[in-house]
């Protein structure tokens, strides 16, 4: 397997978060070179002053964690965050759209917010069915995404066994050949890592990505 560090994506979405907060979370991974950082909106401009002359890819997550927002809404908050300097744009699909089998709504949204930037398509996993699953990656691919990610905050998935986690990833990856495969949620060790990297994964978004090199190197 590749240095871990470059392919965490260091996440601090944390609501209460602080501008030194965000700093010190550019410091970490300035320090371990990781892939990315992912934030919310508010701090894409920082992000990109404190990451200027590396090449650490700027995330923003949008629109969690049900991806409701309508998709004007969607449009606007993608297209600023691009404005202001993220490389991929961590945006939801409209998870009720997609249970209630609204496909052409559900790939229409994201095929406009996929023009914008690069798009890792968060499907909320754990809200789906396997079947669901399996649907929702193959419009992500359709759309135009880059990657098709498991879940961000509040999603069912991350009280799943690690075992239930790999299954997912791996109906991700059978239905969307082609893409990158993200894994979030509750990966905390390097024993989590690697089982995600085994299931499939490309990416892992984690806020342990510190404690995970840490392990590494002891």
């Amino acid at each position: 397997m590749k240095n871990p560090a470059k392919i965490i994506d260091h996440t601090n979405i944390n609501k209460g978060a602080k501008a030194n907060d965000i700093i010190k979370t550019c410091d970490e991974a300035k320090e371990h070179r990781f892939r990315g950082i992912c934030v919310n909106p508010e701090w894409v401009k920082l992000v990109r002053k404190e990451l200027k002359g590396t090449k650490i890819k700027v995330v923003v997550l949008i629109d969690p964690p049900m991806g409701q927002s309508s998709h004007q809404e969607r449009i606007k908050m993608c297209q600023k965050a691009k404005k202001d300097g993220a490389d991929n744009l961590d945006i939801v699909m409209n998870i009720i759209d997609l249970k209630y089998d609204r496909y052409d709504k559900v790939f229409k949204d994201l095929k406009e917010i996929c023009k914008i930037g690069s798009s890792k398509v968060i499907i909320g996993s754990g809200y789906l069915t396997d079947e669901e699953i399996k649907k929702a990656s193959e419009i992500v691919k359709r759309a135009g995404a880059i990657c098709v990610k498991t879940s961000t905050f509040k999603d069912p998935l991350d009280h799943f066994e690690l075992k239930e986690k790999a299954r997912h990833l791996k109906i991700m990856r059978k239905s969307a050949p082609g893409l990158e495969i993200k894994a979030a949620g509750k990966i905390r060790t390097l024993a989590d890592l690697k089982m995600m990297v085994r299931a499939g994964a490309d990416i892992i978004g984690t806020s342990s990505g510190v404690e995970i090199m840490k392990e590494l190197r002891s």
